[in-house]
């Protein structure tokens, strides 16, 4: 069952406060409607605070040999391990999501510091010929130094750590907000890291609103600034940050594109798998289905069938693989997507509104439409919802255009049999990835995952050895012989 409200105090320089008197904010759970706990919200006295301490700390941090950098990174992977189960419990209340996706988040949140452990160890510098036969060139990197980290509601300990475990294993300090609606797993978290020995200051936690997000981004002591979350609050942020270093991962609107020579099932599969995940709340859900004529009906038949297994409810009950919409703005947004895709012409095959009688009015059926109109909001916008947009096209050109024509473009999938298609898709649809054969909601940790140039999606890689060069400074030496 779940457990009864708490009281989370804020994180700073390695101890819990109640802060410099900011007012207490109430955590409800979507799933029950009910407080899940309350946090003092931070003040600037607190922000100054958590900068100063991240700074002493990070000076002597980035001094610390990376051999125990990274076996501090394994003993808070252990940690957090030790608490898997209370972690995920409270995650699942805060955010909505099934408990079992809230287990495996905390379990990849840990793996995320084993893998960055290592990634540390192996981050190699180069020798550089010179044309000047009395120099030795040579390469190394640096921490940039304190890191603004504003991560999202929807991963709330699993984007903590994409940037906590790089962060520590090169060197670096961290100011993370968590935002308001979220933010108990992750200061619950920092129980986990003081355990394991994280030196105080190094990784300090003020969740807050967006203006206080602002003010840490701008705040003099910030050196860089690492993001995860839309492209609209990524464009402010961005303003705000200046020339500050940023590594930002934003909205998607990935395509799953269903070619004619297509194994119709597998793909029908992988779409409603790519729907239902965090209520369909992840930056590389199914956004759009771009399906062949030629195999449209079956494909869509296929995906109803597909429907039938997804369970709306709640959200601790083991049967449920659909749980409630994070809050009313993402709830609102679904509404309102559907209600213009259905003016103008789609159909609605299954779900298409709220589910009556559920604790909460955030419990969203899951949804297919059919016919969806390429100028839609349901096609042109990022709905983070429990839905499959499925558009129709005329030939394979038709289709990797309408993959192509939108404004996000951050991983995106492709179904044919054809190793010529599939290189086609890989080398010209304008995604950050492209997966074949593959649900576009699949990722690894060790694999660069990030947006495409020329599109609304951010810059940078979250994952594997890519983060750590992102939070890094490629520093040159030349010795004169």
């Amino acid at each position: 069952m779940p457990h009864p409200p708490s009281f989370q105090r804020l994180f700073v320089n390695g101890a819990f406060t109640e802060g410099a008197g900011g007012d207490l904010h109430d955590v409800v759970s979507p799933a029950t409607g009910e407080s899940v706990g309350s946090f003092p919200l931070p003040v600037r006295a607190d922000l100054d605070a958590a900068v100063d301490a991240a700074h002493a700390a990070q000076r002597e941090w980035a001094a610390t040999n990376v051999w125990e950098r990274a076996a501090l990174c394994r003993r808070v992977a252990d940690e957090l391990d030790r608490r898997r189960d209370e972690l995920a419990r409270l995650q699942t209340l805060e955010q909505g999501k099934p408990l079992a996706e809230s287990v495996a988040d905390v379990t990849e949140a840990a793996e995320l510091f084993r893998l960055h452990a290592e990634d540390a160890v192996r981050l190699h510098g180069e020798t550089l010929p010179s044309r000047d036969s009395t120099k030795r060139m040579f390469t190394f990197h640096r921490p940039v130094g304190t890191w603004a980290v504003i991560t999202p509601w929807n991963f709330p300990l699993l984007m903590f750590a994409e940037f906590a475990a790089p962060g520590l294993a090169t060197g670096n300090a961290l100011v993370v907000k968590p935002p308001e609606n979220t933010p108990l797993t992750v200061l619950k978290a920092m129980e986990a890291l003081v355990a394991a020995g994280v030196p105080g200051g190094l990784v300090n936690v003020l969740p807050g609103p967006g203006d206080f997000g602002d003010a840490l981004v701008r705040h003099p002591g910030i050196h860089a600034v690492g993001f995860i979350g839309s492209s609209a609050t990524g464009a402010r942020i961005q303003a705000a940050a200046g020339l500050k270093r940023s590594l930002m991962e934003c909205s998607g609107n990935g395509p799953l594109v269903v070619l004619a020579d297509a194994d119709v099932d597998a793909a029908a599969r992988a779409a409603v798998d790519g729907a239902y995940p965090c209520a369909g709340q992840v930056c590389c859900a199914t956004e759009r289905v771009v399906v062949h004529a030629d195999v449209h009906d079956a494909f869509t038949e296929a995906v109803l069938r597909e429907s039938r297994r997804i369970v709306l409810g709640d959200p601790f009950d083991d049967k449920t693989l659909l749980g409630p919409l994070n809050n009313e703005g993402v709830a609102d947004r679904m509404d309102r997507h559907l209600a213009d895709a259905r003016a103008r012409g789609a159909r609605v095959l299954t779900g298409g509104g709220r589910r009556a009688g559920m604790p909460t009015d955030l419990y969203y059926e899951f949804t297919v439409v059919d016919d969806v109109p390429e100028d839609s909001l349901l096609s042109r916008e990022e709905s983070f919802g429990p839905v499959v947009p499925i558009i129709t096209g005329r030939d394979e050109d038709d289709l990797l255009r309408i993959a192509n024509d939108d404004a996000l473009g951050l991983q995106g999938a492709v179904f044919t049999r054809s190793l010529t298609s599939a290189f086609r898709f890989i080398e010209e649809m304008e995604v950050g990835q492209v997966l074949v054969n593959e649900s576009n909601n699949w990722w690894d940790i060790n694999m660069p995952f990030g947006g495409a140039g020329a599109r609304s999606t951010g810059w940078g890689r979250i994952g594997g050895k890519w983060t750590l060069l992102d939070m890094t400074d490629t520093r040159t030496g030349v010795i004169s012989l």
